[in-house]
């Protein structure tokens, strides 16, 4: 089985399809594996949405996704992050809506647990530091993890000693699913902020054991103007480029 694990694709059409297509290219997919935050940021909500349901697939919400339909408040947004929230509440159609307020923030998939932050947390925390890897470890029932909202790419390996192994992840990294426990972040779909624009994804081979990371460029400019055009803030906007 080979799952397309995405995570953070915040309303970015443009990337998606770029994504899709180099899958594709590569042998493609079985399902998609959605961690969270599908909506936000970006001006194509809809639109992603209706891509994703195209294809077998699963997602878990985010915090973004909550937001958009309601569930939390966008009080411990940024000012930016606000407004593209309210944004696209108001673009969401109601078939987008009810698909958003459907998703369980913790799925199990085969050996697989996906969320967006963590397991103590999976809708607010961010899968940083030691301490927050150990308490998601704590909760993983499964030998191995996916997570996102942090839009970095990033292994997590529990060790002999229990203590967690945190490392960045780059261009074409693979990770061989051997017996230690594991956590994996595949990066950002839509907004990477690890100082590289261009967008990440990470395939799932579960006959190889492995899990592949990979970096894409792709038409910044045309997510931008579709951006400006949509009237959404200038920040949001600009940092597509610098990936921040």
């Amino acid at each position: 089985m080979r799952a397309l694990v995405l995570a953070d694709i915040h309303s970015n059409l443009v990337s998606l399809e770029t994504i899709i297509a180099d899958t594709t290219a590569r042998g493609g997919f079985d399902e998609i594996w959605v961690l969270g935050d599908l909506v936000g940021y970006g001006p194509k909500p809809n639109e992603c949405i209706e891509m994703l349901k195209a294809f077998p697939h699963v997602a878990v919400a985010g915090n973004h996704d909550r937001a958009a339909v309601g569930s939390i408040t966008t009080g411990d947004f940024n000012p930016h992050a606000a407004q593209a929230a309210r944004w696209t509440a108001e673009a969401l159609s109601e078939d987008s809506k009810s698909y958003l307020a459907g998703l369980d923030e913790v799925v199990s998939k085969d050996n697989f647990t996906l969320a967006h932050g963590t397991l103590r947390d999976p809708i607010w925390e961010y899968l940083y530091t030691v301490d927050a890897a150990e308490a998601h470890l704590a909760l993983q029932e499964t030998r191995y993890s996916f997570v996102g909202h942090t839009h970095v790419p990033m292994l997590v390996e529990e060790t002999a000693k229990g203590d967690p192994l945190m490392r960045r992840l780059s261009h074409e990294d693979s990770v061989e699913l051997a017996e230690e426990r594991l956590i994996m972040n595949p990066g950002s779909a839509g907004q990477p902020r690890d100082g590289d624009p261009r967008v990440c994804y990470a395939l799932l081979d579960s006959g190889a054991a492995t899990v592949s990371y990979f970096r894409l460029d792709y038409d910044i400019r045309e997510t931008q103007r579709q951006m400006r055009a949509a009237g959404l803030p200038p920040y949001l906007i600009e940092r597509l480029a610098k990936g921040r």
